[in-house]
């Protein structure tokens, strides 16, 4: 864990998003150092789901030696976000850190994205973060420290990380342009960088949106909170970069990264955006006659499964099924499956005992899943992780991304049986 020096004593940050999560995370670390912190996000009252309010986030700043301010902002609306900014200046003197880390997010391609949906996506995301930038910015201008960090991805145009959730990774794209526009408007002014996780990181929203379990794939916020304390240390010529989590912490001497980690020794969820996993990589640029420079050597073509391997991968399923497992999961699966031995299958996971079988199920599909029988063989024998097939553009999924989360969970425990 990164230590405190005391750098942030006095330093008023502005965080969206604050009331739980990452954004508190950021808000608690700065508190230690005796920063005033403005709580600018929606909750006021309890969620059902999501723990934490701008009151219990206030409280829990002042405890660790912060100041608090907690503002009602849904930053859709720009008078709310304005009326923050000048009650911020009216009881700390100005505004010397931004963080943009409020976000919606919604993993459905074009067809099964609601415009609502988008509406939300480019509302927070993109135009939530510039309004609260330009807010922000003249009395950022006035301040010794004077630093924006947006919680946005590196600008990866692979197409990999467009396909199957376009509206998404725009909204998410148009704060990382924010960081790519602002930080050359302002530069010698205002630092403006965006950080990035290099892996998942367990949050409330991750369990909402992961299922039980998820959270042994997951880093803490802590390891968020300790970059970006790192990078507000920076000067202001610290600007326009795209910074990974784990590459910060490292130039900062840290080495242990297990201590970050839910569960110390457990394989990771690898975030969105980062080409971590170059072999479906070099194959996407290859299509379209780039060289990737990753490339050493071509790739060996992958064994076909042997005839029967779906449905001997099915058979073990079955076997492995139990009333706990259909309990946890409440789902039907449908799987398309295309080559030798492919088909349509499905995965029942509502019905009592569970069950599994070829063609449809006798009630609608939850989740429709479509990839070849070479992917599923491994998927399910645990030498291809749900998660990389549907990021690497292996695995299509319609229907509840929840329940197809969750069945990542599933994989692993059955993975020792085949």
């Amino acid at each position: 864990m990164l230590p405190n020096t005391g750098r942030l004593a006095g330093c008023t940050i502005f965080i969206t998003g604050a009331s739980r999560g990452i954004g508190k995370a950021i808000a608690l670390k700065a508190a230690k150092d005796g920063a005033n912190i403005v709580i600018a996000a929606k909750t006021t009252h309890p969620h059902p789901k999501l723990p934490g309010t701008i009151y219990t986030a206030a409280e829990e700043i002042e405890a660790v030696g912060g100041k608090a301010l907690p503002c009602i902002v849904d930053v859709r609306d720009e008078q709310q976000i304005s009326d923050a900014v000048e009650k911020a200046v009216e009881k700390f003197g100005g505004i010397d850190i931004l963080v943009n880390n409020a976000s919606a997010i919604s993993l459905t391609n074009t067809l099964e994205t609601p415009t609502k949906r988008m509406d939300l996506m480019m509302s927070v995301n993109t135009r939530g973060t510039y309004l609260a930038s330009k807010a922000c910015i003249p009395y950022l201008k006035k301040s010794k420290v004077a630093h924006i960090l947006n919680l946005s991805p590196p600008l990866n145009l692979n197409p990999v990380w467009f396909k199957q959730h376009c509206a998404y990774t725009i909204a998410k794209y148009g704060m990382s342009m924010c960081v790519l526009g602002m930080a050359e408007e302002f530069k010698g002014e205002i630092a403006v960088n965006a950080l990035w996780p290099k892996t998942a990181i367990h949050t409330a929203a991750m369990d909402m949106l992961g299922g039980s379990g998820i959270e042994s794939q997951c880093r803490k916020v802590d390891i968020i909170a300790d970059a970006a304390y790192a990078i507000f240390k920076k000067p202001k010529n610290f600007t326009g970069n795209f910074v990974i989590d784990e590459n910060i912490l490292k130039e900062e001497g840290i080495k242990n990264f297990d201590a970050y980690a839910i569960k110390p020794g457990h394989p990771l969820l690898p975030d969105f955006f980062l080409d971590e996993y170059p072999e479906p990589i070099t194959k996407k640029m290859e299509s379209t006659g780039a060289v990737p420079e990753f490339k050493e050597e071509k790739p060996q073509p992958q064994p076909k499964p042997r005839l029967g391997a779906v449905e001997e991968t099915f058979r073990i399923v079955k076997d492995s099924l139990s009333d706990d497992v259909v309990k946890a999961t409440q789902g039907i699966y449908l799987f398309e499956l295309s080559g030798e031995d492919g088909g349509t299958w499905f995965l029942d996971l509502k019905s009592k005992g569970g069950n599994v079988g070829y063609g449809e199920p006798s009630d609608q599909a939850d989740v429709v899943m479509s990839m070849s029988t070479d992917d599923f063989v491994k998927m399910f024998s645990g030498k291809l992780k749900p998660t990389m097939a549907f990021m690497s553009g292996r695995l299509k999924i319609k229907g509840n991304m929840a329940l197809a989360i969750k069945l990542e969970k599933l994989v692993s425990q059955m993975n020792a049986r085949l």
